[in-house]
């Protein structure tokens, strides 16, 4: 038997194949929108692969189960809870996965959502490992407040946090220390808020460590689990219904997307529907140079899909612009992965435009900080934690857009994040909504956080 990772670090997911070596067959855990690493990975062994296991619909990437099944044949395995469009195989508690001598053992361990579900690897009679999906982390647990919709909304976020407070405890915990934990997300994912950079660890190691899974009262838990989360993106909700429904093939969807020429004049540029937002992926340098008017500067950086879907709604067309044609493939791949491609009005490389962003007198500013308006677009916690300007404006750069009118503009207008990426799509965004000075502190905010 063989366990393989796959890490994608823009994302922090991880995704698995377990390789029945006496059988040559693969059974895939939580895979990404591209099947292709899989498939070459099953080449490699000479192995097929057979199955594909779905601990929950994912929030935070798509997933290329359908897909798969289309082309290889393997079933999909899921709990009945999850009722998706698909055909697939109920996999809960009591059902068991054989291929060779390795066994998948499904645990229902409800939390992160109520359909979640943790499998146990048995190998030659010995539980080796747990594949957790969202439930548990390295250092954490899941959030309970991303698949609730309605009325009641903390009522409901309650009752999932009771549910993984007894998920952890009398199903996780009870299995043996040395049992190998592998979570479907690292540090970084939005599905939680405090893991380790580790990529898998222990029961015991967990036992020890993990604030989630100390003696405490489930109402201290509750507190616990619930406080300061992480904001959820616009595109969350969107992504666990296109994994109930599967995703189409992504080759096809991808070959759907229209690719313009080269915009590099105003000819070229009178031709973009003014109405429909410019994503434009350039670094913050070219774009304050020259861009396009109602362009939004989301940089094709680590967490471009996380931005990319917190600030265009599902279903809202944009145009996607790039530095250069590498560029433009790559992030229309990148696109995918949230299930965005049909949204594109339409991809291009972008070397021209009409407008120029306001240079900051950063010497001026210094001094005389008083004198500007600042709007610190880091999230609350960040912003009250490490305090870079006394009387700034905190809002955070997902709310930025429908809150922009809180913004005065008497003053020119400065702002912030903790490193410079933010800022930039922040910075634009303003720019487009308000009639003011707006500048965008970039990277020397590094100068002032934590001195206040």
């Amino acid at each position: 038997m063989k366990i393989e990772q796959f890490e994608d670090k823009n994302l922090a997911h991880y995704s698995y194949a377990v390789l029945s070596e006496c059988q040559r067959e693969v059974v895939l855990i939580d895979p990404a929108r591209d099947p292709k690493p899989y498939y070459d990975y099953a080449d490699r062994h000479a192995s097929k692969i057979i199955g594909v296991i779905e601990t929950h619909p994912h929030a935070d990437f798509v997933s290329s189960h359908l897909q798969i099944q289309q082309e290889t044949g393997a079933k999909i395995f899921a709990s009945k809870l999850m009722n998706p469009d698909y055909t697939f195989i109920p996999f809960d508690e009591g059902a068991v996965l054989e291929v060779g001598k390795v066994k998948f053992k499904p645990m229902n361990t409800p939390g992160h959502s109520p359909d979640s579900i943790s499998i146990v690897l048995e190998h030659q009679g010995e539980d080796k490992a747990v594949f957790t999906g969202d439930t548990l982390f390295i250092g954490d647990c899941g959030r309970p407040d991303l698949r609730e919709k309605g009325e009641d909304l903390d009522l409901k976020r309650e009752e999932l946090a009771k549910k993984m407070y007894s998920s952890l405890r009398n199903k996780l915990m009870l299995l043996d220390d040395d049992v190998i934990v592998y979570p479907a997300h690292g540090a970084g994912t939005l599905c939680g808020k405090a893991l380790s950079k580790a990529s898998s660890s222990s029961i015991g190691a967990e036992k020890a460590t993990n604030w989630s899974l100390q003696d405490m009262p489930e109402s201290e838990f509750i507190k616990e689990l619930t406080a300061d989360q992480p904001f959820i993106p616009k595109y969350f909700p969107y992504n666990v219904d296109l994994n109930k429904t599967g995703a189409p093939v992504l080759k096809n969807s991808l070959d759907k997307v229209i690719v313009g020429q080269k915009v590099d004049d105003l000819k070229k540029a009178a031709l973009l529907d003014n109405h429909i937002t410019i994503v434009d992926t350039r670094n913050s340098a070219a774009y304050k140079r020259k861009h396009l008017k109602n362009s939004i500067n989301i940089m094709d950086g680590e967490k471009f899909e996380t931005w990319l879907g917190a600030l265009v709604a599902p279903g809202d067309k944009f145009y996607l612009a790039a530095e250069n044609e590498n560029a433009l493939k790559l992030l229309k791949e990148r696109t995918a992965k949230i299930g965005y491609e049909p949204f594109i009005k339409e991809a291009f490389v972008l070397d021209f435009g009409t407008e120029q962003s306001a240079e900051l007198d950063f010497e001026d500013f210094k001094e005389h900080p008083s004198a500007y308006t600042v709007v610190d677009i880091r999230n609350q916690p960040e912003a009250e934690s490490q305090p870079a300007f006394q009387g700034s404006i905190n809002i955070p750069l997902p709310e930025l857009s429908n809150r922009s009118n809180e913004i005065p503009t008497n003053k020119p207008i400065v702002v912030h994040c903790a490193g410079g990426y933010r800022s930039a799509a922040g910075s634009s965004l303003l720019e487009n909504k308000l009639n003011a000075n707006v500048f965008d502190l970039s990277d020397r905010i590094k100068e002032f956080i934590g001195k206040h």
